[in-house]
């Protein structure tokens, strides 16, 4: 009898990912960025067919896909090795040449749409404009770039055009909670709306006629409409404690899809614009990370859900079944082999309720440790999100605690605004609350205790670490900032306008820097660590973890360092992927 071994847990490492996705005017081409090869390239399907062939070759990220109207070409946005640079390009829709349109060194490019009759892309770029960003125009006849727009005041972005090109509707980002959308109509701006950047859809319906998504005066995002000859806005829908996010714009059969955050999930509604009523869409996955409405109305969505990775879904016109374009899964591991986590909710040391999530291994593989996982942000949340991070973890024996501490997205503008300047406090507090939860109901022991994080994840891990060193057998931390000061003097151009209000001064807040920075309690650092970073993160700057691992070894404390040099802040190469989770796992192991 034939018998197989079980799946080793390094399978988890060689699952791939689609990161974003276009679709053509006539349906016949669906183009997606992937790691299929083990670094992010192009891929192509010849739809109905699902057979994928590679199109580029470059082995860089695409952060922008965006279809020619007459199927000539592809705008595709890349940057290189993680820098965050996104550069414009022009490519055949078989693949081949990369034609510049605009490529300027060490400037980051956003946002290309095309002119309603394709001769035109627009896009924002921090050229000339490096904190700010300015609108650009590029005409494809006369290989010229025209200036539109010169951002002031705050950084900007472009949300949505209307169809006669004659009016852009912009989004001035004063912090992650507060920006203010412009409308720009024939080179004068209009205020529309103040709302939370997580909140800020935006569609034209005709040209004198736009549906938005805002917090304007209410903790949830709901859905507007401004009309352009008025100037005035109307409240059109709102649902309790449910965050609309983003808009879609169905014209052939005059809807508009509504994606809607409720904590761990996604739901999608869809509004009709004759009957002014909702009706609830079902999804074949938890969490959508983008959609797609095409000429028809036929409905495509890139989602995935805590144990399913990253799939290609379409739904045709009025139907009601998914249809799935890709197969996306673990080598060798079923669903059912897989962890669907439990939603927990904890009272925090002010008997504020926190929601989390808990994977729990399977009982003949469970080790007894757990580790608590703070996620990045620190306004995001950690969601019913496929992360083979997740997956591996418990598959090799390990609970994984990951909480949406204060400060966290989807639990409406309030909850998210409590981290801001308060970075070190209270959303601290709420990582060693959930501890005490777990330990108090038999979720944890106290001496099987480990911590992770990414990013701000990162920085909570070293801060918990400097601190409360007590609860934790070993540390890693993920690229995350070890000195506020240093932090906010080198990020991007176009964050530094926000830092006061997102995380303190320099010089008018030493005080409070001084006690939410984890360099501060580097005496308290006394058990092993495990440091990780990319060499080209523009985000969290390489100096960020060479400063605390120095600072570390000088007190002749336990750490390993490891530095990838073609990655930013996160990982884009499989293969490095692949190296910084095997680390992990025998890190971890070793103190079992």
């Amino acid at each position: 009898m034939i018998t197989f071994q079980k799946t080793d847990v390094e399978k988890f490492f060689n699952t791939k990912s689609i990161t974003t996705f276009s679709i053509n005017h006539d349906e016949t081409q669906c183009v997606f960025s992937t790691n299929f090869t083990g670094k992010q390239n192009l891929w192509a399907m010849d739809l109905p067919h699902t057979y994928p062939y590679q199109i580029t070759f470059q082995d860089q990220s695409t952060q922008y896909i965006v279809h020619d109207k007459k199927g000539e070409f592809i705008i595709a946005g890349m940057d290189r090795d993680g820098d965050e640079n996104t550069q414009l390009y022009a490519i055949p829709p078989q693949g081949g040449e990369l034609v510049p349109i605009s490529v300027e060194e060490g400037e980051k490019h956003s946002s290309p749409m095309l002119s309603a009759d394709g001769k035109k892309l627009y896009f924002t770029s921090t050229k000339n404009n490096p904190t700010y960003f300015n609108l650009y125009c590029y005409d494809f006849q006369s290989e010229e770039i025209s200036l539109l727009h010169e951002g002031q005041d705050a950084p900007m972005g472009v949300l949505s055009k209307s169809p006669d090109d004659s009016s852009f509707v912009l989004l001035k980002i004063l912090s992650n909670t507060e920006a203010n959308m412009v409308l720009l109509k024939n080179g004068e701006e209009h205020h529309i709306t103040t709302t939370s950047v997580t909140t800020a859809g935006a569609v034209f319906t005709s040209d004198n006629e736009l549906y938005y998504t805002t917090t304007e005066n209410a903790d949830f995002g709901y859905l507007a409409k401004f009309d352009l000859n008025t100037m005035q806005s109307t409240t059109i829908l709102a649902l309790e404690k449910e965050d609309f996010t983003s808009l879609s714009f169905d014209k052939q059969n005059q809807c508009i899809y509504i994606v809607a955050g409720k904590g761990v999930v996604d739901h999608l509604y869809r509004y009709d614009l004759h009957t002014q009523s909702h009706t609830l869409v079902s999804l074949p996955v938890d969490c959508l990370d983008q959609i797609k409405v095409a000429e028809s109305g036929n409905l495509y969505v890139l989602g995935r859900s805590a144990n399913k990775p990253h799939n290609l879904y379409m739904q045709k016109v009025e139907g009601e079944t998914w249809t799935p374009l890709s197969n996306i899964n673990v080598p060798g591991v079923s669903i059912e082999e897989m962890v669907e986590p439990d939603v927990i909710s904890y009272p925090s040391v002010d008997g504020l309720q926190i929601e989390a999530l808990l994977f729990k291994p399977k009982p003949e593989v469970d080790n007894g440790h757990i580790i608590l996982w703070p996620h990045g942000g620190p306004q995001a949340s950690e969601r019913k999100n496929f992360r083979a991070l997740f997956q591996f973890i418990t598959y090799s024996g390990y609970t994984l605690f990951a909480p949406n501490f204060r400060g966290s997205s989807d639990y409406g503008l309030s909850f998210m605004k409590m981290v801001e300047r308060n970075w070190g406090a209270e959303p601290r507090l709420d990582n060693i609350a959930g501890l005490e939860y777990l330990f108090e109901h038999g979720l944890a022991e106290r001496d099987k205790v480990f911590l992770m994080g990414g990013s701000y994840g990162g920085y909570m891990a070293l801060l918990l670490h400097g601190r409360h060193s007590e609860y934790f057998k070993a540390i890693v931390d993920i690229c995350g900032p070890s000195n506020l000061f240093s932090f906010i003097d080198t990020v991007p151009e176009h964050w530094k306008p926000l830092m006061d209000k997102w995380v303190g001064n320099t010089e008018k807040d030493k005080d409070l820097l001084m006690e939410f920075s984890p360099h501060t309690y580097v005496d308290g650092m006394t058990k092993p660590m495990m440091i990780i970073q990319g060499a080209n993160d523009p985000r969290v700057v390489k100096a960020e973890s060479d400063q605390i691992v120095q600072q570390l070894k000088d007190k002749g404390r336990e750490v390993k360092y490891i530095v990838m040099e073609d990655e930013g802040h996160g990982f884009s190469k499989k293969k490095n992927e692949i190296k910084v989770y095997r680390e992990i796992l025998k890190f971890f192991n070793s103190f079992l």
